[in-house]
C-alpha cells in the first residue's frame, strides 16, 4: 500500500503518463489533451451559433470522460488514498517564501496567498485571477495546454508543439525568476 501513499518519483511517473500517448493513439485514433474540454462543455451548454463552437461535440465526449476521470481519480486518492504525511517542499524554498512574507504551514501552497480573503487584495488578483486569465489566454492562443503540446505534440513531432512548449517554458522560468518576486513583494 506504501507504493500507492507515497509520491512516484519522476523516472517511473514520467514515461507513464508519456505512455498514454501510444495507448490512446492505439486505442481509437485519439489525442491528448486536457484544455479542449472547456470548449466542448461550452459547446454543449450554450445554444446560440458561435461558430467557434459549432461543431460536433459529442464525437470528443471520451475526453470529457478522461477529464472526469481525472477529477475522480485526484478525489479519491486524496481520500482514500492519503499519506500518514503530507508532502512537504524544500527547505530553500520555505526560506524564499519567508523572504516574501509568506509563512510555510504544511501544505504545497501558501495559506498566506492562496486564500479567499487574499484573493480580493492586489498581490492575489495578480496572482490568482490575472495568472488564470493568462494561462487560459496563452493556451487558446498557443491552440492547447502544455500538456497537448509538450506530451501529445512533441511525440508528434510537430513543429509548432516544438515552439509552444519552449515558449511555455520560457514564460515559466521569466515568471518564477523575475515576475513572480516582484509581485510577491506587493
Amino acid at each position: 500500500m506504501n507504493i500507492l501513499t507515497s509520491p512516484w518519483p519522476w523516472y517511473v511517473a514520467g514515461p507513464l503518463i508519456g505512455l498514454t500517448v501510444p495507448l490512446l493513439l492505439l486505442l481509437g485514433n485519439r489525442h491528448f489533451g486536457i484544455s479542449a474540454n472547456l470548449r466542448h462543455i461550452c459547446a454543449a451548454c450554450i445554444p446560440g451559433k458561435v461558430p467557434f463552437f459549432s461543431y460536433d461535440w459529442k464525437k470528443e465526449s471520451w475526453n470529457l470522460f478522461f477529464a472526469a476521470g481525472i477529477l475522480v481519480g485526484g478525489a479519491i486518492a486524496a481520500t482514500l488514498l492519503a499519506a500518514a504525511s503530507p508532502s512537504g517542499i524544500h527547505p530553500q524554498l520555505e526560506n524564499e517564501l519567508a523572504s516574501y512574507g509568506l509563512s510555510y504551514s504544511g501544505s504545497l501552497v501558501p495559506e498566506d496567498l492562496f486564500n479567499w480573503p487574499a484573493l480580493l487584495t492586489l498581490r492575489g488578483l495578480l496572482v490568482m485571477a490575472g495568472g488564470g486569465f493568462l494561462v487560459g489566454f496563452g493556451a487558446r492562443y498557443a491552440g492547447g495546454c502544455t500538456s497537448g503540446h509538450a506530451i501529445m505534440g512533441l511525440s508528434n513531432l510537430q513543429w509548432p508543439s516544438l515552439v509552444a512548449t519552449c515558449c511555455f517554458m520560457a514564460g515559466g522560468f521569466i515568471m518564477a525568476n523575475l515576475i513572480l518576486p516582484f509581485i510577491l513583494h506587493l
